[in-house]
């Protein structure tokens, strides 16, 4: 396992992150615990989860992963393990159950805190924006924070380009902790969404690229192909999935696979290492509802795609990195 720099700072961290989105949603408590070990036993020190996982699971009222996590870093060195987590979803009732504003802020980051039995959360990242608050007031709210030592670094996730870039400058005018990292929705199948303005900006400004969803819902792991489908899979009766399954998606399957045969890799392995190859990238976040599934994601550590291989998933998918410092 490699180790990267968060950004621009001195903080270093695996390059592969362990997301627990799945935590006691498709993943029992117990099948998470295995892995939060295969993960650290492997080599992975950054865990990235988010207070609001998984709300969504039927009974589960959030903060769920947050409390796992907290379970097992109890038997853990933790001056070794790097935490990530995040804030903005709904977490209570009430008209400030949610958001940037300072009040959520605030008593959001005592309860991750509380979940997850430590005294400082690592990089501590703002899930979504909020249009409804000044970004000033965010910002000042998670300085505070900083200088309080109850979080280390600051980061964002799903900010478009111009909204990073504003919240820079904003910190930068005002003196104020600012994000180091970003985390955006980017696989080879959905590449303008980081490419090339988001790209450009993490380069240009120090700033850690920390991609979700890094083989697509799962579909960059070949297990759907042309009329088939799994039952109960992600992909049964996803529109998100199905946008996927398309001519264009299916040859870059075939794609992946033919370059994989010549390294040993799978399909997924080889869009990892796709990910990995790219200069702003520090670290994609892989997630498993198995020991079995992690397994694969890790044999993607260490692989850096030659300069054929990138541009051979250029031509597949309609990418141009002629913002990547490594062409």
């Amino acid at each position: 396992m490699d180790y990267r720099k968060l950004g621009r700072t001195g903080l270093k961290v695996s390059e592969l992150c362990l997301g627990t989105m799945t935590f006691r949603w498709t993943s029992s408590e117990a099948d998470s615990l295995r892995v939060l070990d295969r993960a650290f036993d492997a080599g992975i020190n950054f865990i990235d989860t988010a207070d609001v996982y998984s709300r969504w699971a039927e009974g589960n009222p959030g903060g769920v992963a947050e409390e796992i996590i907290g379970k097992w870093l109890k038997s853990k060195p933790r001056d070794q393990i790097v935490i990530a987590t995040k804030v903005r979803g709904r977490m209570w009732n009430g008209p400030n159950g949610e958001g940037l504003s300072r009040q959520h802020i605030m008593l959001a980051v005592e309860a991750s805190l509380r979940r997850l039995g430590i005294e400082c959360i690592d990089l501590y990242q703002v899930h979504h924006p909020d249009d409804s608050t000044p970004l000033d007031e965010t910002l000042r709210a998670l300085d505070d924070l900083v200088r309080q030592g109850k979080v280390g670094y600051l980061g964002a996730s799903n900010y478009p380009a111009w909204l990073l870039m504003k919240a820079l400058w904003v910190s930068d005018k005002h003196g104020l902790a600012r994000f180091e990292s970003i985390q955006p929705h980017y696989h080879l199948l959905n590449r303008p969404e980081v490419e090339p303005e988001l790209a450009a900006v993490c380069l240009t400004e120090g700033v850690g690229l920390i991609p979700y969803s890094p083989l697509a819902g799962g579909f960059l792991t070949g297990k759907y192909r042309p009329g088939r489908i799994p039952e109960g899979s992600r992909g049964a009766g996803s529109l998100r999935m199905e946008r996927y399954m398309t001519e264009a998606g299916f040859a870059l399957l075939d794609g992946l696979e033919a370059l994989g045969k010549e390294r040993g890799k799978t399909i997924a392995q080889m869009a990892l290492g796709w990910l990995l190859s790219l200069s702003m990238v520090t670290a994609p976040i892989v997630g498993a509802n198995t020991v079995e599934q992690l397994e694969e994601s890790l044999g993607a550590a260490g692989l850096r795609l030659n300069a054929e291989e990138m541009a051979r998933l250029d031509e597949l998918t309609g990418g141009n990195r002629t913002w990547d410092k490594r062409g």
